[in-house]
């Protein structure tokens, strides 16, 4: 097997999606900057206990689009183009439903999600500005995650790498200009990061405007079985990013009660630096996606284990030299976000990057085994691997850190359960791979 020509592609494609998808994290890093140094503290807790609704979003947006793009990536090479059409199709009616639910729930219940996230009366109206703007924007949001993911099957992740870079850029400049120039507080901050997707489409649509792409929308009745396939096959980055959502629910309810707001507002730099980093392997899996689809549809097993051995080198080495950064810099980057200089909150967050982040090597793994087993069409796997990573393991360390009353054992919930899940998944491929040798050597027994 020639393995440059493999080798190329996969840095060709994880380069354009690590970027991009630290693009789509810089989102909301550049509202905490920004809410740090308009609103403070307050702000910081008021962002943090908003956040999960933002997980939420993301993860229906990723499940329709990982999932719809892996089932038009293997079907790219070998069906009628009417065939992908429908997959793209089928995904787009599903945005409008799941859209439809965020924007009734921005128009008539706000409030009551506002208080159900955990918002008191300090830092309710915060709260409250920022959720109901984003849960009004939902469809924008949506829409962006499903475009970005087929045009990246769709041998097109350099223009929906600058389309995310272009959206994260107006967000920059929209922040400085609405927080500190037109005084609209918690709802400029929002403002800004909702216009941010229309940037981002408009730059992707250059795809289907030009002709370009091999999936567009067309006239058909919406097809049950098909929607089935795509959120099976994209449940596994659901559960990732709203399992997300339910941890940040969680830590913030044991951390309100070991810490207060301080706690919650140093959680809250910890979880948004954590976006960024964590955004490093989301890019290395769903670049490395696209391939092992395609490799998949081929049939060609050599150039998918040798995808997941190369993924996993490169995910890994990135995790050390990300730890090593966040370890000799925790006090710069906990200082960036510290604009009334309160050292209870300093000293909770430094210590907190110190150990939070131990979790990356594992998480890395854990991301490319998700795509692995999704792309193998092993989507249970898949499922498991997110559930255990994202709720099963970290919810109860979470409380037992709680019971223990301890914040040491709040930042360690996250790397033990990601440890733990790597050590599943491990388990889960040699097993696999065990099958797959028997199913091979089967048919030469029997013709013994």
């Amino acid at each position: 097997m020639n393995t440059k020509p493999i080798r190329n592609d996969f840095f060709r494609y994880i380069l354009a999606n690590v970027i991009s998808s630290i693009g789509v994290s810089v989102y909301i890093l550049i509202d905490t900057f920004f809410i740090s140094k308009g609103m403070g503290a307050e702000g910081l807790a008021a962002l943090n206990l908003a956040l999960p609704v933002f997980n939420f979003l993301n993860g229906f947006g990723l499940m329709l689009g990982m999932g719809g793009g892996s089932k038009f990536s293997m079907l790219y090479c070998r069906t009628e183009r009417i065939e992908t059409d429908r997959i793209y199709t089928n995904a787009f009616i599903s945005m409008l439903f799941i859209g439809a639910f965020f924007e009734v729930l921005g128009i008539f219940f706000s409030k009551q999600v506002t208080h159900l996230l955990g918002a008191d009366t300090s830092v309710f109206k915060l709260s409250h500005d920022y959720l109901k703007t984003i849960l009004l924007f939902s469809p924008a949001f949506l829409m962006n995650n499903i475009m970005a993911c087929f045009m990246r099957n769709d041998c097109a992740p350099k223009l929906a790498m600058l389309g995310m870079l272009s959206g994260s850029l107006a967000n920059v400049i929209l922040d400085y200009v609405f927080i500190f120039r037109l005084d609209m507080g918690m709802r400029g901050t929002a403002l800004a990061t909702c216009i941010a997707p229309f940037i981002s489409m408009g730059i992707m649509s250059i795809h289907v405007i030009t002709g370009w792409n091999a999936f567009s929308l067309r006239l058909m009745r919406p097809n049950l079985r098909i929607i089935r396939e795509i959120a099976s096959l994209g449940l596994h980055s659901f559960f990732t990013e709203i399992s997300g959502g339910f941890v940040l629910l969680v830590f913030n309810f044991v951390i309100y009660r070991l810490m207060g707001n301080t706690g919650i507002a140093a959680y809250g730099v910890i979880a948004n630096i954590a976006i960024v980093f964590t955004a490093v392997f989301v890019g290395v899996s769903s670049g490395v996606q696209p391939l092992m689809c395609r490799y998949h549809g081929r049939k060609d097993d050599a150039a998918i284990k040798y995808l997941l051995r190369l993924s996993v080198t490169t995910a890994l080495i990135m995790a050390v030299v990300s730890y090593i950064l966040i370890y000799f810099k925790n006090s710069q980057i906990a200082g960036l976000f510290n604009s009334g200089s309160d050292s209870k909150m300093r000293n909770i967050a430094e210590n907190g990057l110190r150990i939070y982040f131990l979790f990356m090597p594992f998480m890395g793994v854990n991301a490319i085994m998700s795509v692995y087993f999704s792309s193998d069409e092993k989507p249970h796997s898949a499922q498991l691997i997110s559930l255990l990573r994202g709720t099963f393991l970290v919810i109860p360390m979470a409380f037992i850190a709680y019971f223990l009353e301890s914040i040491s054992m709040v930042w360690l919930a996250v790397p033990i359960s990601e440890m733990l899940t790597t050590g599943a998944a491990i388990c889960i491929y040699c097993l696999r791979i065990r099958k797959k040798r028997s199913e091979q050597l089967l048919p030469a027994y029997n013709k013994i």
